[in-house]
């Protein structure tokens, strides 16, 4: 815990000065035309807010799960329920919305066997002791790198009928993503739930989970997407991507302070060919 600590003193410094001025950086681009500089300022105050809270809410519900139901409701279970029967997996796309990781345990608690594709954080210590605690949950982790061994393991869970969590609103400049809208700005994308969808079948749901004012969290499951098929392969990733990133941009406008705005989105640029390709 003495490494976790020391995490939080970390980050608690830092987001006060880099991460508050990249927040603001991010709500520009968002925002800046529709939102005055004191409503995003606003905004990054209960981001900031919640973001603590839910630090301090993880922590907690790791080690008392068995508390978690009573907090965190349900809305659509239907879909996922219907999805499942169909025996090829299920696709939960979303983003890093809300206190994410405490829906995943949520789905563990209900009987779902659930996998995560994650970044892993930079510091070891504190890694080592999230996955622990993931595991000890009953959540299976998927490291986002290396590349293959994410790949082989996320078909693995989706041909076990299994439910594989994918986030995908980061900037993913490694040059094998896609250039899509968000909020009007091409923002580097990864393909990875279309590219399973395809190669599996599996059901693609929306799935985000928001605070409530009681700070009871409620997830919402909507109905899978339907997967437009255009006559390029590429084309059919490209307009998929650029759909359930719609979808990620709808829930950040209903609910702003629930979007980690610390990210630069928009960090990576289109190039030239990018340009004419999607054109």
């Amino acid at each position: 815990m003495r490494s976790v600590a020391r995490f939080f003193l970390t980050v608690g410094f830092w987001f006060t000065i880099r991460q508050r001025r990249i927040a603001e950086e991010s709500l520009a681009i968002a925002f800046g035309g529709e939102k005055s500089p004191q409503e995003r300022q606003g905004i990054i105050r209960d981001c900031f807010d919640n973001l603590g809270k839910g630090m301090i809410e993880l922590i907690y519900f790791m080690a008392h799960s068995e508390l978690i139901k009573d907090q965190v409701a349900i809305e659509g279970k239907e879909h996922l329920d219907a999805a499942l029967k169909k025996g090829h997996g299920v696709i939960a796309v979303s983003a890093h919305f809300g206190n994410f990781p405490l829906m995943l345990l949520r789905f563990v608690q209900e009987g779902y066997r659930t996998s995560a594709i994650i970044r892993p954080t930079r510091d070891q210590d504190v890694e080592k002791y999230f996955l622990q605690m993931r595991t000890k949950s009953g959540l299976k982790t998927i490291y986002s790198q290396p590349r293959k061994p994410c790949v082989d393991t996320s078909l693995k869970v989706l041909r076990n009928n299994e439910l594989l969590f994918i986030p995908l609103d980061q900037n993913f400049g490694s040059g094998a993503g896609v250039f899509v809208d968000f909020f009007g700005q091409k923002a580097a994308t990864a393909t990875g739930p279309v590219v399973f969808a395809l190669r599996t079948q599996s059901p693609l749901l929306p799935m985000f989970m928001t605070r409530q004012p009681d700070d009871s969290h409620k997830i919402i499951i909507e109905p899978p997407l339907t997967l437009e098929i255009k006559p390029d392969d590429k084309e059919t990733i490209l307009v998929n991507t650029a759909k359930i990133t719609q979808v990620i941009e709808r829930y950040v406008r209903q609910y702003p302070a629930q979007w980690g705005w610390m990210h630069r989105r928009w960090k990576s640029k289109p190039t030239a060919v990018t340009e004419h390709e999607e054109t």
